[in-house]
């Protein structure tokens, strides 16, 4: 067998393994997540740097080489989280990462050279359950919860409790939107459940 036969003989075996692989290969035929996503069509998470501020969120700011400018901060009843040195910083509505660059450029504005600044939600705003639950109320958010979960955290479903269609209304909606009740609905912070009551 001559250099040319050789390598076309093994060229067609490695065509032969590619197909193999393929065609044994798993097909994934997971429905796509419902994870939110930004307005470029990013997926992001509750914890992540393009998590939406709001009314209530308690962060860990970290002022790299300056640990007294460095703490735990509430964003107010206002939208502000107040930071030592610079004072009223807006922040809902705001990503964790605007906001972390905001901080900077209020730091670097006369009080600090070339500042770093790392921003991370650790306790996130309540949400709020309403109607045929056992206990109506505000609850402390926890990342990945679901509609059920919150139910379960509210002593349950009443007796009167339609279980198949649910109401939320976000943080910064006007109105309540009606979604089908699944195992895997998610619950965001700030949100508004109500459950209602069924018809027969």
């Amino acid at each position: 067998m001559n250099i040319r036969e050789w390598i076309i003989g093994a060229a067609g075996c490695l065509a032969m393994v590619t197909v193999a692989a393929c065609q044994s290969a798993p097909v994934s035929t997971d429905a796509p997540t419902t994870a939110p996503v930004t307005p470029t069509g990013e997926t992001i998470s509750i914890s992540s740097p393009a998590y939406i501020l709001g009314n209530g969120d308690r962060l860990r700011v970290t002022v790299f080489d300056e640990p007294e400018l460095s703490g735990e901060f509430l964003v107010d009843g206002t939208g502000q989280v107040s930071i030592p040195l610079v004072g009223e910083i807006p922040a809902s509505g705001k990503s964790v990462r605007d906001f972390q660059r905001e901080l900077e450029t209020q730091l670097g504005d006369g009080f600090l050279v070339e500042p770093r600044v790392s921003a991370e939600v650790i306790n996130f705003r309540p949400y709020y359950i309403l109607g045929e639950v056992g206990r109506p109320g505000e609850y402390p958010y926890t990342d990945a919860l679901t509609v059920m979960n919150a139910v379960a955290t509210a002593e349950g479903f009443s007796y009167r409790a339609n279980k198949r269609t649910v109401f939320i209304r976000g943080a910064d909606d006007t109105k309540e939107r009606s979604v089908r009740l699944t195992p895997d609905l998610k619950v965001q912070p700030g949100d508004t459940i109500r459950i209602g009551e069924r018809l027969f």
